[in-house]
């Protein structure tokens, strides 16, 4: 197997190579994310491994089915950069359905209790001997309302953080999780009662901007928004509205519906070109990561081993139990993977 792998960074060759060695595949390494001008490169490879803000069209897609690519491996969960509509009967798409989430739910009480105690904002006057504390002041989360949208695994783990703290934890989801500890609210509920707001669903049609002037609106004075999934959950105009009236008193945000362009990239030498971007790092009740939520070594390892066992299943014509369900006109079951559920309808 030849893998083209695409916006590669040192710490993916760290996990990836020794595996690669292992299974005997060649991997080329790519720093450039693939798109329309870079899918060229993967001509002669069978398979191409993408991650987050790697952008596969339907362009993209024909271009990698006309190059004899057969696989397309996603070294992440979600794929809503991924027209895989257009992939039906072209590429097979496999993804990496869990790998840590106890590492993003983690990261999501790290940016609720630096959001709330200003903690990013001391460490900067610390820097500069500035040891005032007017402004830092937070709240005490023992006792307040904490909603959590989205009952995955990462918002089930997040959901135990939050009870830990010794809040109220109230949650929506239109699949319930079968567990009698959480409790259930409806949305508009949820968006009412709660002191702490945390996003932990996968990016729809139905969820793409769910945080908007109009959600926002009906949230309690002061609330605080925590954002770990997809950054189009939020409407960033809406946002940086709600917290310019103080109507948001705080966001910790890991993922910006335009990231594409920054995001895991050094760019300390470059003229901010994001307007909105900027807006939101010029705010002291700001903090934003990098999509960092995801990152620890256990992580990393799990992504690096399932990503080439998925490679692995497919060159030895074993059975994708990875492979995204893919909608088609077909009725019942997906013919390409037999016995799977329809799949979420994906932007």
């Amino acid at each position: 197997m030849k893998i083209a792998f695409y916006d590669a960074k040192p710490y993916d060759r760290i996990w990836f190579e020794p595996l690669a060695e292992q299974y005997g595949y060649n991997i080329r390494y790519f720093e450039h994310k693939l798109n329309e001008d870079t899918a060229v490169l993967a001509k002669g490879f069978d398979a191409v491994c993408v991650f987050v803000n790697d952008h596969v069209s339907a362009q993209v897609i024909d271009l990698l089915y006309k190059n004899k690519v057969k696989l397309l491996a996603l070294r992440c969960a979600g794929y809503n950069n991924v027209d895989f509509r257009a992939a039906y009967e072209k590429l097979h798409v496999v993804r990496v359905p869990s790998y840590s989430p106890t590492a993003v739910a983690e990261h999501a009480a790290a940016l609720l209790l630096s959001v709330n105690r200003k903690t990013h904002r001391a460490y900067v006057r610390t820097r500069d001997n500035n040891f005032n504390i007017n402004g830092l002041m937070g709240m005490d989360l023992r006792d307040k309302t904490a909603g959590v949208i989205g009952t995955g695994k990462i918002g089930r783990l997040f959901y135990g953080i939050l009870r830990g703290f010794g809040m109220r934890a109230i949650a929506c989801d239109p699949h319930p999780a079968e567990d009698p500890s959480i409790e259930y609210l409806p949305l508009e509920q949820v968006l009412e009662l709660s002191d702490v707001l945390s996003l932990h669903c996968p990016l729809t049609r139905e969820t793409h901007h769910m945080i908007n002037a109009e959600s926002i609106a009906t949230m309690k004075d002061g609330v605080i928004l925590i954002n770990t999934s997809r950054g189009a959950l939020v409407d960033t105009e809406a946002l940086i509205d709600g917290l310019k009236s103080k109507k948001i008193r705080g966001a910790g945000l890991d993922v910006y519906e335009e990231e594409g362009d920054y995001f895991f990239e050094d760019m300390s030498n470059e003229i901010m070109e994001d307007d909105d971007l900027t807006r939101l790092l010029s705010l002291p009740s700001v903090l934003v990561t990098s999509h960092q939520a995801f990152f620890t070594k256990e992580a990393m390892q799990a992504i690096a081993m399932v990503t080439m066992e998925n490679i692995y299943s497919f060159a030895e014509d074993g059975e994708l139990a990875n492979e995204i369900c893919y909608q088609c006109s077909k009725a019942g079951a997906c013919p390409k993977t037999p016995g799977k559920k329809s799949c979420f309808e994906i932007i």
